[in-house]
């Protein structure tokens, strides 16, 4: 058992079972024993690989995507550059380098991150030290400054925590059961609340059965409104890009470590835990913000690079390869695209003025 296992359990045996999110928030985000807060997660070594890690074509088009939605906004003489969650640096490491044969835009670009692992601010330092000095952190998107803002969320919504309900059958009653995490001789276990309604979730009542399963993230929408109120307020674009699916419905929570499934309640803090983002709920929420002054585009992100040119990249980059190292390049590709890889189940959703065209990538 874990220090932080020991820890939610004498929550519980004080206050009782605690929300999916609670333990969500405490296992990924405690201060002293959370799994974001005492490790590198990424890569080889760690629990998993995200797409800026798997190949550097991935934040080069991303990175040519914010350059054009800039010029295409009138290329503002200073901008915010920033990033929701952005692991090592890898990505906005690569977003600079393919960005700054883009005339203005590095020079213009004010880079902000927003992380709150110690672990990780330290390595982004190391990444970001060489290519760009001018780097501010932030624990939370509040602070972000106000000027026009070009973003990006790569793997961040994910990782939010959520809470999970069952829509009641009609022997159980009415409205919906939380799941909730309690425990059964000192084992933390998944357990279901007694029903009853739940007034944020009358609009899925038309578009659910008996049983169903509805994940709700309370932070998404003050995240989203924020974004968006700064976009819609100063001008920029947001790429959030994740896995999951228009519209959320069926058990998504998953753990990961050392790259293969796990319980997620049984090693708090040792675990990586994720489920998939609603993207319905992250795109009325942009909508319906600053007296509907945002639009949003959703692709799938194999799409979306194909769009980009990731084809003509990889071409370009093959030429110089050979051996494991070109074997290597092409299965970055297909992983990146390939339907039955991250290019169907990761969507690419873009949020913009609505005087503006979308991104590049995400055109109707």
């Amino acid at each position: 058992m874990t220090a932080l296992h020991d820890l939610i359990t004498a929550r519980i045996q004080t206050s009782g079972p605690i929300t999916l999110a609670d333990y969500m928030a405490d296992a990924l985000m405690h201060p002293k024993y959370g799994y974001y807060a005492t490790r590198d997660p990424l890569g080889a070594a760690g629990d998993f690989t995200t797409a800026p890690e798997i190949s550097q074509m991935f934040g080069e088009l991303i990175g040519l995507s914010l350059a054009q939605a800039w010029i295409d906004q009138g290329q503002p003489s200073t901008f915010a550059l920033a990033e929701l969650g952005p692991g090592r640096g890898t990505l906005m490491a690569d977003i600079l380098r393919a960005t700054a044969k883009v005339v203005g835009f590095v020079d213009a670009a004010q880079v902000h991150l927003v992380e709150t692992s110690p672990a990780l601010r330290k390595k982004q330092a190391e990444l970001m030290s060489g290519p760009h000095t001018n780097v501010t952190w932030h624990d939370d998107v509040s602070t972000l400054p106000d000027m026009p803002l070009f973003l990006v969320a790569n793997e961040f919504f994910d990782a939010l925590p959520i809470r999970q309900f069952h829509r009641a059958t009609p022997a159980d009653g009415s409205g919906w059961r939380e799941l909730q995490i309690g425990l059964q001789d000192g084992t933390l276990v998944a357990g279901l609340s007694a029903a009853a309604p739940i007034a944020f979730l009358e609009h899925r009542l038309g578009n659910t059965k008996a049983s169903d399963i509805v994940e709700h993230c309370t932070a998404l929408a003050a995240i989203t409104e924020n974004i968006a109120n700064r976009i819609a307020t100063s001008g920029g674009a947001a790429l959030i890009v994740d896995y999951g699916d228009w519209r959320s419905l069926g058990d998504t929570l998953q753990a990961l470590q050392n790259h293969a499934s796990t319980d997620p309640f049984a090693n708090p803090g040792e675990a990586d835990i994720t489920a998939h983002v609603d993207f319905e709920a992250i795109a009325m929420t942009a909508a319906s913000t600053n007296g509907g002054a945002i639009y949003t585009q959703l692709t799938t992100q194999g799409v979306f690079l194909e769009r980009l040119g990731i084809a003509q990249r990889a071409q370009t980059l093959a030429a110089n390869l050979s051996g494991d190292a070109l074997d290597a390049h092409i299965t970055a590709h297909r992983r990146l695209t390939h339907p039955s890889e991250m290019g169907s189940l990761f969507k690419v959703l873009g949020l913009y003025p609505t005087n503006a065209p979308p991104p590049a990538g995400l055109e109707p």
